[in-house]
């Protein structure tokens, strides 16, 4: 399932929720990501022992405990330039 369809999945619970109910709820699905997939079980047992009281507070979590192999390539990006005096990223030529 992709980040789309994990948010749709985490809006259609009943909140308040525990992680521990959450993953009982919706631990048994795939999140789809570039190096793979993970359940996302594993992911919202990164969480640790919260609470969420809304639907926003479980996507924002789950966003944020997902690993580096769901951001694509690690590092990098296109917005932000490199501050003067400082030697940036080696260029990668595609």
């Amino acid at each position: 399932m992709t980040l789309r369809e994990t948010a749709d999945l985490l809006a259609s619970q009943n909140y308040p929720l525990t992680a521990d109910e959450l993953a009982d709820a919706v631990g048994d699905q795939e999140l789809d990501h570039p190096d793979g997939a993970e359940s996302l079980e594993a992911v919202i047992e990164r969480c640790g022992e919260q609470r969420f009281e809304s639907v926003e507070d479980a996507t924002f979590a789950v966003y944020g405990a997902l690993g580096a192999g769901a951001v694509g390539r690690v590092g990098y990006s296109d917005r932000d330039p490199t501050p003067m005096g400082v030697d940036g990223p080696r260029q990668v030529s595609f």
